[in-house]
């Protein structure tokens, strides 16, 4: 089992940026693909990025691509998410997330089975 901790969230500008980390328990992070997904008030969760296991694959979504950079530090059992040039519209709770299962599914909540609590971003216009 891991635990999750998000950090890193805040209030910043449009155009601004923030890192994001997403602190994890255990020894065995490392075997664990992981993602970083968001909820908007009134919105489902939706796939922002995830990264492979093996850091050898990274996802993202349309929206985001270009402009955020998921990594992870396996030896510091951290992922982190830097955000560039950001927009109103990635106000949002931000969650990471660790799974197992295929790459198939990594783009999906449904690839993950653990979550942490989240990080509030607000980009004011």
């Amino acid at each position: 089992q891991v635990q999750l901790v998000e950090s890193g969230g805040g209030l910043v500008q449009a155009g601004g940026s923030l890192r994001l980390s997403c602190a994890a328990s255990g020894r065995t992070f490392s075997t664990y693909n992981m993602g970083w997904f968001r909820q908007a008030p009134g919105k489902e969760r939706e796939f922002v990025a995830a990264i492979t296991n093996s850091n050898s694959r990274t996802y993202y979504a349309d929206s985001v691509q270009g402009r955020f950079t998921i990594s992870r530090d396996n030896a510091e059992n951290t992922m982190y998410l830097k955000m560039n040039s950001l927009k109103p519209e990635d106000t949002a709770d931000y969650y990471c997330a660790a799974g197992t299962s295929s790459t198939y599914y990594m783009t999906t909540p449904r690839g993950y089975n653990y979550w942490g609590r989240g990080t509030r971003v607000t980009v004011s216009s």
